[in-house]
């Protein structure tokens, strides 16, 4: 009877398993995600704080800070390397003020032999225009590169987004939420390890101005539909 009971228990437990991943696409419930509600750890890694990045509240959690001059946050991981295909998408807020040009998220490969930047990396940046902003981003790996900025679609300053990059081993693509702002062909060796700055690139250039609530990286290209999904109000719950 007790061996009953106990396989009873197991196969409860598959069960319940098995629920919780329907509906879920391969390979998302693997993903890195990282969380901003800190600046000493991000995803797990510790960082190193330039300047004064503070954590903020926002409607749906906390979220860190970027004062457009100094700020940033450098995590000594490059969380796509050895990524054939990919996706990363980032939950943002740019704010008004900032300056024209700002790179809010670098990816970068080190040269293992003297442990400085390649230019090898995965950048995410905007542009202001006419007071609003546009995405760009470039991807580069054993000198192919592909650059994906359309000034033709401008969004509003001071709201949340989230902008999503992915690579299917053939074409780069952007959007701004579900929205494809740029798609380019381009072959890209899978990027080597490496680190990564957030709020500035990775050589203290072209601060961001404004607001990070979450990163997700996917090692697969995802189609928009399980594109990381905006987080809900908390006074909605």
């Amino acid at each position: 009877m007790r061996a009953l009971v106990l396989a009873g228990d197991v196969l409860a437990f598959w069960a319940v398993a098995a629920s919780l991943l329907v509906g879920q696409p391969q390979g998302v419930q693997t993903a890195e995600v990282w969380m901003f509600d800190q600046t000493s750890a991000i995803g797990g890694h510790a960082t190193k704080v330039l300047g004064h990045p503070q954590v903020i509240a926002t409607p749906f959690g906390r979220a860190v800070q970027f004062d457009g001059v100094e700020d940033a946050l450098f995590v000594a991981v490059h969380p796509l390397a050895g990524a054939e295909t990919w996706t990363w998408e980032v939950i943002f807020r740019p704010d008004a003020d900032g300056a024209p040009a700002q790179r809010f998220f670098h990816l970068s490969v080190l040269d293992p032999a003297t442990g400085k930047d390649t230019d090898d990396r995965l950048l995410f940046e905007i542009r202001i225009v006419n007071g609003q902003w546009c995405l760009d981003s470039f991807a580069m790996a054993d000198g192919q590169s592909r650059v994906l900025l359309n000034c033709e679609r401008l969004h509003a300053l001071g709201k949340w987004y989230r902008v999503t990059a992915t690579y299917d081993g053939k074409t780069l693509r952007n959007y701004v939420g579900d929205e494809l702002q740029g798609e380019g062909s381009v072959q890209l060796a899978p990027q080597r390890p490496g680190h990564s700055s957030v709020g500035v690139r990775i050589n203290l250039k072209d601060h961001f101005k404004g607001a990070i609530y979450e990163a997700r990286f996917t090692r697969r290209a995802l189609p928009a539909r399980d594109f990381l999904k905006m987080p809900q109000n908390q006074e909605d719950k």
